[in-house]
């Protein structure tokens, strides 16, 4: 019998593009895969679960670190920066993983059905064993794949029945938040959105607090269970993030993509830029297209 790892293979193999990310017919649904280490990849990820099936990555969140392997999933269920790197993989054995953007109306609607989960650490990033049930659906996804016809009569139900095992499962009290109408969770997005949108610029905690429906003290501590971060450190590293981007694709300079995030100060933009990607920004730009030409 086919085995997640097999259909998995076979599908980033067939459909993978020059970054090793296979997006599949159905919503939310993709494959990654990775014949070497990879650089530093600074992103904003929105909420997801990676169930790795071959290889091993790091994530990190905020201060804190996350490292798994084949057999372990990664849960994000916040809009959070992350700063994630393969370091397990090889041409013999690639990096290989499946990606699930979890969606909060499936969510909501299952949350309706079932009876209340057990109260646990609501920390947006998580890494735990996948459960049998889980990788058993996502199975039964991959294989749909391979049957295109059936994908706009089953693929929508089998999507259903994963989030209701990720939510029956280890991570359901996690996730279940994601469902709740104007939850904190809710609230806080719409204020991630907008520092998103503008974080280039100074924007008061009164008008993020607003947005989100909060008074200013109340924000501050609901932003910070849901994220890990302050608002200013979010916005911080959003800006270093964007920057590195600048820098790496489009040939800034260390002081104009410092300058372009909203940064005044270079000083202070190399600091804190060393502080999140381990070194200053030429030293870090310059390992990383080195790494790349290599690759190459």
């Amino acid at each position: 019998m086919t085995s997640l790892l097999d259909a998995v293979r076979r599908y980033s193999e067939a459909h993978a593009n020059a970054h090793g990310i296979a997006p599949t017919p159905i919503p939310g649904l993709g494959t990654v895969r990775a014949t070497s280490p990879s650089d530093l990849i600074a992103d904003i990820s929105r909420p997801l679960v990676c169930l790795v099936l071959q290889g091993n990555k790091h994530v990190t969140q905020g201060t804190q670190g996350f490292a798994f392997s084949a057999g372990e999933s990664l849960l994000i269920t916040a809009d959070v920066p992350t700063v994630s790197q393969i370091t397990g993989a090889s041409p013999a054995a690639p990096y290989l993983s499946l990606v699930l953007e979890l969606d909060p109306a499936v969510i909501s609607g299952l949350v309706a059905e079932m009876s209340a989960g057990e109260e646990v650490d609501h920390a947006p990033v998580r890494v735990d064993p996948t459960d049998t049930e889980v990788s058993d659906a996502a199975l039964r996804l991959m294989r749909l794949l391979e049957r295109p016809a059936s994908l706009p009569v089953l693929g929508a139900q089998l999507v259903r029945e994963m989030h209701y095992w990720l939510l029956a499962g280890r991570h359901g009290s996690a996730i279940r938040r994601l469902g709740w109408p104007d939850s904190h969770v809710q609230r806080i997005a719409r204020a991630v959105a907008m520092l998103r949108t503008d974080f280039r610029r100074r924007l008061p905690i009164k008008r993020l607090a607003a947005a989100a429906g909060m008074s200013q003290a109340s924000f501050h501590q609901h932003f910070r269970a849901v994220t890990s971060l302050s608002p200013l450190q979010f916005q911080k590293q959003l800006r270093l993030i964007e920057a590195r981007r600048l820098m790496l694709w489009e040939g800034a300079s260390a002081s104009s993509a410092a300058f372009e995030v909203g940064y005044e100060s270079v000083p202070q933009f190399t600091r804190e830029y060393g502080r999140m990607f381990g070194a200053p920004p030429v030293r870090d730009i310059e390992a990383a297209r080195r790494e790349g030409s290599e690759a190459a």
